[in-house]
């Protein structure tokens, strides 16, 4: 991967000297109605005033605006460099808000789930190994741009111990319709306990194209990741007592004895993804618009898990066919294309027609024979599936429909969706959906190959048929409602095998119902404001499959001002995050996935940061003292049973965009 980044970077030094002639400003110019101001971005002129007045060029100075984010589902927005509590929420590892997710005491480890969402679209199974996979970029998350001038966004935080996270992204336009982008993301934490030391990189290159007749678009992206966890099991049982007494010759976490020191987790991966279309048909005029566009898009990814032990651990994962040496690694190779017919009509709508192909290898690179039957090694083949889409704006409302069908290969699957959203003005809207899905259980759950006896199956299990109605309502920052409720049947889950007490997959046999409602809302007294986000969830299931806190929240009440002639905008409060007890998943390192435990309930702790962030032009410095009170409420937060939550620790970091 370094030599690759080295060659992208020495290419784009050369195509940015090649882009210095200026390019034309008013083909980046969007309407008022796609576009709002905010107050507290502002670009400095790339001249000054006498040149400008001098050249006459009433172009010169690029608008916030101009700086486009294009989504992997063509939603558009433009850069912003304010300073708002949501940009606290996102000022962490995964650069989203991560309410919901309990972080693991290293930055770059796993994160344990409070809440999920059933809305399903895929048509095939997950790879598996879903603990690494919180950090991973899919094609979704890839973002493309459109911006006048060359822009640079830097990011730094601070790790635990020995290390650091930092984020750098630069992208251009070396004509108003071609541009590039490139981003890397780096992290190296030690930690605070033994042997979890924690390595991840995510390298991703976007570039999208235009013609200037705007009949063919095309867009793609390379993204190269790894991940390395050091494993150590958590904590041992005879340490839970010296954790939760508080006693200070436990404060040093590097004391503790943990499970096992000598093994490691790998994810590494890469994918190639291009979309491209031409438009057969574009006659529009103000009474009709008719437009008929082919579309092709073409993914292929190539990743691998790889789980590492220098000595097998019998106490722990159970009987080993060797006992060194030990190494685990799935492989998936997946090649996907879809041809697509678009066709726009003003009375008709959008609507969309396609068929698409995964050819799939899964598996490992030897064939296990247990108690005379023989694991097979490899699932491979060709899915074939069809497709449709549907979108029409009528009297205020915004319908969409979905669905897709596996009519070919060794897997069913299939999805419905559909929603409609209405506002009744500008700052009012709701929204309704409706989702039904069935997927195959994820590759890892089919088919597992392992050192260790009691980790080698596979499995023929239904798919998983889930059902869910969704609703949204929103006014202002008021009030941002969502209610789903979800029927789950034939859920795949990993537990502890009742006689061996290891862990392997299980399905459920009864239909589980599932009720969230999550509440945001921020009110605002003068200079201060509280922020909310209340989520209410209840599960319903004989089996106990599918557990989660009846209650999590998050409230943070901060002040904001303006000082210094307006020089400076800060921010400054307190964030609280609490969830009631629960029967918390347990994590398992071998197969990086967490499992059902119905034994120990964790939770009813609170979780108190303090921050202050400030912004000074398009700088935005974050400083915060998290969780400062573990030491008067009491040692008793885990992330997962026997890996303790993270320590009072102070950090710091800034996010920085330079606009050429």
């Amino acid at each position: 991967m370094n030599k690759l980044v080295t060659t992208l970077l020495f290419l784009l030094f050369f195509v940015s000297l090649s882009a210095q002639t200026k390019l034309d400003k008013s083909s980046f110019q969007r309407t008022t109605e796609e576009t709002k101001n905010n107050a507290q971005d502002s670009l400095l002129s790339r001249s000054n005033k006498n040149s400008k007045e001098k050249s006459g060029d009433k172009n010169e100075k690029a608008k916030i605006q101009d700086y486009l984010i294009i989504s992997h589902n063509r939603d558009t927005t433009f850069v912003d460099t304010t300073l708002t509590i949501q940009k606290e929420y996102k000022f962490n590892y995964l650069r989203k808000d991560n309410f919901g997710l309990l972080r693991f005491s290293n930055i770059g480890q796993t994160y344990n789930s409070l809440t999920y969402n059933f809305q399903n679209t895929n048509l095939m199974p997950g790879f598996g190994a879903r603990a690494k996979h919180f950090n991973y970029t899919e094609i979704e998350d890839v973002n493309y741009y459109r911006v006048p001038t060359p822009l640079t966004e830097l990011f730094y935080k601070t790790a635990f111990e020995q290390g650091q996270l930092a984020d750098s992204f630069f992208t251009i336009n070396t004509t108003p319709q071609f541009n590039f982008s490139v981003r890397y993301k780096g992290l190296r934490s030690l930690g605070k306990y033994q042997h979890i030391l924690t390595s991840t990189g995510n390298f991703t290159f976007t570039t999208n194209y235009q013609t200037k007749n705007k009949r063919y678009n095309m867009r793609g992206h390379i993204t190269m990741q790894d991940f390395l966890n050091e494993e150590n099991g958590g904590i041992v049982d005879d340490n839970i007592d010296e954790f939760e007494s508080g006693d200070p010759e436990f404060l040093d976490r590097s004391i503790f004895e943990v499970n096992f020191e000598n093994a490691e987790g790998f994810l590494k991966a890469k994918r190639f993804h291009l979309e491209h279309d031409y438009k057969l048909i574009n006659q529009t005029d103000s009474l009709a618009l008719n437009q008929l566009t082919f579309a092709h898009i073409m993914s292929f990814e190539d990743k691998y898990y790889q789980f590492d032990q220098t000595t097998a651990d019998t106490d722990y994962f159970g009987e080993a066919f060797v006992s060194s040496t030990l190494q685990e690694r799935a492989t998936i190779e997946n090649f996907y294309n879809q041809l697509q017919v678009n066709y726009s009509n003003n009375i008709i709508g959008d609507l969309q027609f396609n068929v698409s192909n995964n050819n799939y290898n899964y598996g490992y690179n030897k064939i296990i024979v247990y108690e005379g039957e023989t694991i097979t090694n490899r699932l491979k083949g060709n899915i074939y599936a069809a497709g449709a889409k549907y979108h029409k704006r009528y009297k205020g409302f915004n319908l969409n429909g979905e669905a897709g069908l596996n009519f070919a290969g060794d897997f069913d699957g299939n999805y419905i969706n559909a929603s409609a959203s209405f506002k009744l003005r500008e700052d009012i809207a709701a929204t309704a959906s409706i989702n039904h899905s069935s997927q195959v259980p994820n590759y890892n759950m089919l088919l597992h190959q392992s050192d260790y006896i009691e980790y080698n199956w596979q499995n023929s299990f239904s798919n998983i048929q889930t059902q869910q109605l969704s609703f949204n309502a929103k006014y202002k920052k008021l009030l941002n409602l969502t209610v789903d409720y979800s029927t789950i049947t034939d859920y795949v889950y990993f537990k502890e095998n009742e006689t061996s007490l290891q862990v392997s997959p299980f399905q459920n046999q009864s239909t589980i119902t599932y009720l969230r409602a999550k509440l945001e809302n921020e009110i605002t007294f003068g200079k201060f404001a509280l922020n909310n986000t209340i989520m209410y969830q209840n599960v319903q299931d004989p089996n106990n499959t599918l557990n989660v806190p009846e209650l999590n929240t998050r409230n943070t009440l901060y002040y904001s001002n303006h000082l210094f002639k307006k020089a400076l905008y800060l921010q400054t409060g307190f964030t609280v995050n609490y969830f009631t007890k629960y029967y918390m998943n347990a994590y398992n390192p071998l197969l990086a996935e967490f499992y059902v435990q119905n034994e120990t309930q964790y939770g009813n702790f609170p979780l108190i940061d303090f921050f202050l962030n400030a912004k000074i032009r398009q700088a935005r410095i974050f400083f915060k003292t998290e969780h400062f009170n573990s030491s008067f409420t009491g040692y008793n937060y885990y992330s997962a049973p026997n890996y303790p939550y993270r320590d009072f620790i102070i950090r710091f970091g800034v996010v920085w965009n330079f606009f050429m």
